[in-house]
């Protein structure tokens, strides 16, 4: 089947793919417009810092890959191969903590075995997530957290232990400092304050993954995913045009429908004059959060790590302590850098062997700063691996700093290199951007959003997008969501 009435995406990053995807395969003739000169957003691999050495720009590990709905249905692992090893994340000690790592195995048992003291209590935390895991991801990424649980006992199991962890109960169930460092690393990836029941809820949905489909390695980079989306749309009768700025909707005149993948200020700046007043104020008032610095390196050999086995684990949270973690957000939260960063680092060379020239490690590293930050923090960064990495600096060859303000113009979506679009917080999550059942689908007649602006938030998920095209497709065609698969 198909219709006359056309279709156009605004960015294509893996949202506005996977809602123009969903679109194609309805029959909807669409267009993707993309300012940059190649797909993908923040879902790039590139030659960032030397050449012939890839690199991801922005997301280089996925969490969301295997365990998120839109990304089944489109059966990613049939058309991007992933290596999804054995430990998920690790989280390095030293000091009073010891000298081991702390690491998030997939294997929740052998996990809670490793943790000593504090392991059965781990494990009592993560247990019942397990056994209603589906639950627990439809409820955090489900789409509008304003409708009902489709599992109330996953929701609720959720909701108590998210109180938990974003409250000052966080550490009344560990005796020791492994455990809780190990969950404050997943929260951090929020870049939010703790305990806070946003970063929290973060932490708790990443950590599920973790303990059961795994935090996998997309061969050859990230950009794997965002080209299997547009062979997919390609295949389907969709096109995609790059280089192509949408300055004004006048540019889209001949569509009757216009998906934004933008922030919220993209979307006031195209199509403002014909949002209602009281839809563009609360648009405006959307928060934005602190942002992210990169780091990137090229190393003549693997780091390091004085706990081996850290070498194992595709990501790697550097941060310390719980205390040592909250600490260093407090910091950046306050419009400062801190002396010793959290650091979130990914070595993805042992897990994708063809992806660089055989002896060449690429690592991948941020750290929190300040929204807008110029500044460049690579001395703090390289410290604190080499805190858990004698020698790390030794083997540095080359690297990069992307700061925040560089994020920031690279992406518009990044405002001040906010790669999330918009603060995670927990009144952005219950409203983002709007207080709506459908988020998605904007006050004026064929204007439509779809980034990490909306529900359910930053993550490359593809689900923004599938749920607005879901929504297209209902109120536009008044058709039902078509299969996905092969």
């Amino acid at each position: 089947m198909s219709f006359s009435a056309r279709a156009a995406v605004i960015g294509a990053g893996p949202n506005g793919l996977a809602a123009a995807v969903t679109l194609a395969r309805a029959g909807i003739p669409v267009t993707v417009f993309e300012a940059a000169e190649t797909i993908g957003g923040g879902c790039r691999t590139v030659e960032l810092v030397q050449d012939g050495v890839l690199h991801d720009v922005c997301s280089a590990i996925h969490p969301l890959a295997l365990g998120t709905e839109f990304f089944r249905l489109f059966e990613i692992d049939r058309r991007v191969e992933f290596v999804v090893p054995d430990a998920s994340y690790a989280n390095p000690l030293d000091g009073a903590a010891g000298d081991r790592a702390a690491i998030a195995f997939r294997d929740l048992d052998r996990t809670a075995a490793e943790l000593g003291q504090d392991g059965e209590a781990y494990a009592r935390l993560y247990r019942p997530l397990m056994r209603r895991l589906e639950g627990v991801v439809d409820f955090a990424l489900g789409g509008s957290m304003l409708r009902w649980p489709a599992d109330l006992s996953a929701a609720l199991t959720t909701a108590l232990r998210v109180a938990e962890q974003g409250t000052a109960l966080w550490g009344l169930r560990f005796r020791a400092e492994a455990a809780p460092a190990l969950i404050s690393g997943v929260a951090a990836h929020s870049i939010g304050t703790m305990p806070n029941l946003a970063t929290a809820a973060v932490g708790t949905v990443l950590g599920a993954l973790g303990h059961s489909t795994g935090w996998p390695v997309p061969v050859g980079g990230s950009q794997a995913i965002t080209a299997a989306l547009a062979a997919d749309l390609i295949a389907h009768g969709g096109a995609i045009e790059t280089s192509r700025t949408i300055a004004t909707l006048d540019e889209l005149a001949d569509y009757d429908v216009k998906l934004f993948d933008t922030s919220t200020r993209g979307m006031l700046s195209i199509a403002g004059s014909v949002l209602p007043a009281q839809y563009r104020r609360a648009l405006a008032r959307f928060r934005f959060g602190n942002a992210a610095t990169k780091v990137d390196f090229v190393l003549d050999g693997p780091i390091p790590w004085r706990d081996a086995r850290v070498a194992a684990s595709p990501t790697v949270h550097l941060g310390g302590t719980r205390a040592e973690g909250a600490a260093s957000e407090r910091t950046v939260a306050r419009g400062r850098h801190p002396e010793k960063p959290y650091v979130l680092l990914a070595q993805p060379t042992s897990f994708d062997l063809g992806r660089n020239p055989p002896g060449v490690h690429a690592v991948w590293s941020y750290t929190h700063v300040p929204r807008g930050s110029s500044v460049d923090v690579s001395d703090g960064v390289i410290a604190q691996i080499e805190r858990f990495a004698p020698g790390f600096r030794d083997r540095i060859v080359a690297h990069a700093v992307t700061t925040a303000a560089d994020l920031s113009r690279y992406n518009r979506n990044y405002v001040g290199g906010d790669f999330s679009s918009g603060a995670v917080t927990l009144p952005q999550l219950l409203s983002r951007p709007v207080m709506r059942t459908d988020p998605w689908r904007t006050p004026a007649p064929g204007i439509y959003f779809c980034s990490s602006a909306t529900s359910p938030g930053p993550g490359v998920h593809g689900l923004s997008g599938w749920y607005a095209a879901r929504s297209i497709l209902r109120h536009e065609y008044g058709l039902a969501a078509p299969a996905l698969g092969k």
